[in-house]
C-alpha cells in the first residue's frame, strides 16, 4: 500500500526519546537553546565506485566524505543529532512544540521517512491508529501530498549532502575517527556543547576544499565483522574494548564477541 490519510493527533509520542538529524543550522541553534547534539558516524567499504544507475549507492555518496581505515577506503556518513532522553525539552504539557515556528525540518516532515529508500509504514510510528483513519491525504502513490512537506523534505536532504565539507571538518578539528559499519549501528560522539557550538559559528569559507583526515578505526560488537574488516586491511576495533567516555558504540545486533576476546 503507498497511499496514506494522516493527521496529527498531538500525542506527543513522536517527541520522546530520540535522535533527530539537523542541519548544520539547525545543530547551532538547538545547541544555543541549551540542547544536546551528538555526531553519529558510520561507513561504507568503498572499494570502487558503484554505477551511476545505482541510486541508492549514489546517495550514500553524495551524503559522505572519502577516508581511509588502515589500507581499506572508506566513505563515512555524519549525522549531526539532537539527542534526548524522555521528552523533547521544548514539549510542553499540553504537547505542543514551543519552538513550533522554528522546528527543525525533520519534525516538519513526520511522519515521512528522512531516507528515500525508505517506505512509509505505520507500523514504524508512534502515531495511534486514529492519526492514520484521518481523512486528510498524506502519501498518494508514494508521494507526498503537502507542499510545505515536500519542500523540507527537499531541504533537509539537500542540507544533508551539502553539509559533508563542514561534518569532516569538525570531525577534524574534535579528533574524532572511529565510526561504525554501516547498517551495523553508529559510533555516536558527544563533544561538549560549548566546543561543538564554537566550531558551528566559524566554519571556514573554504571547508569544502580541505581533506578529510584518514587513520580511521572501524568500531563493531560481531565477531564475523571484526575478522572480514581485519582481512580488508582496515582498522577494526571490538565495541566491547572502547573505555568509558564521551563516545559510545550504538549497535544495533546483540554483541558477539571475538573468539579471542576484546582487541
Amino acid at each position: 500500500m503507498s497511499d496514506f490519510n494522516f493527521s496529527c493527533t498531538q500525542c506527543g509520542k513522536c517527541c520522546h526519546n530520540l535522535r533527530l538529524p539537523l542541519t548544520h543550522s539547525e545543530a547551532s541553534a538547538w545547541l544555543q537553546r541549551g540542547g544536546t547534539v551528538e555526531i553519529l558516524c558510520e561507513a561504507i567499504p568503498w572499494v570502487t565506485e558503484p554505477a551511476l544507475s545505482d541510486a541508492p549507492a549514489m546517495h550514500k555518496r553524495r551524503r559522505s566524505f572519502l577516508a581511509c581505515s588502515g589500507e581499506l577506503p572508506i566513505r563515512v556518513i555524519v549525522i549531526l543529532t539532537a539527542t534526548f532522553e524522555g521528552a523533547c525539552p521544548h514539549l510542553g504539557r499540553d504537547m505542543r512544540c514551543g519552538i513550533y515556528d522554528h522546528r527543525p525540518h525533520v519534525c516538519r516532515i513526520y511522519p515521512a521517512e528522512v531516507n528515500p529508500f525508505i517506505a512509509l509504514s505505520p507500523s514504524h510510528k508512534q502515531c495511534p491508529p486514529e492519526a492514520w483513519a484521518s481523512p486528510t491525504p498524506f502519501m498518494r502513490a508514494n508521494q507526498v501530498v503537502d507542499a510545505q512537506t515536500q519542500l523540507h523534505m527537499s531541504l533537509l536532504r539537500h542540507g544533508d549532502q551539502l553539509d559533508t565539507g563542514i561534518k569532516a571538518w569538525i570531525c577534524r578539528e574534535l579528533g574524532i575517527r572511529s565510526t561504525s559499519l554501516s547498517n551495523e549501528g553508529f559510533m555516536a560522539h558527544c563533544p561538549s556543547r560549548e566546543a561543538l557550538l564554537s566550531l558551528l559559528q566559524n566554519i571556514p569559507p573554504d571547508v569544502d576544499g580541505m581533506p578529510s583526515q584518514n587513520d580511521w578505526s572501524m568500531v563493531t560488537n560481531q565477531a564475523a565483522t571484526f575478522d572480514a574488516l581485519g582481512r580488508a586491511g582496515a582498522k577494526p576495533v571490538y565495541a566491547g574494548s572502547l573505555a568509558s567516555g564521551p563516545s559510545q558504540y550504538l549497535g544495533f545486533r546483540p554483541d558477539a564477541p571475538p573468539m579471542e576476546g576484546p582487541v
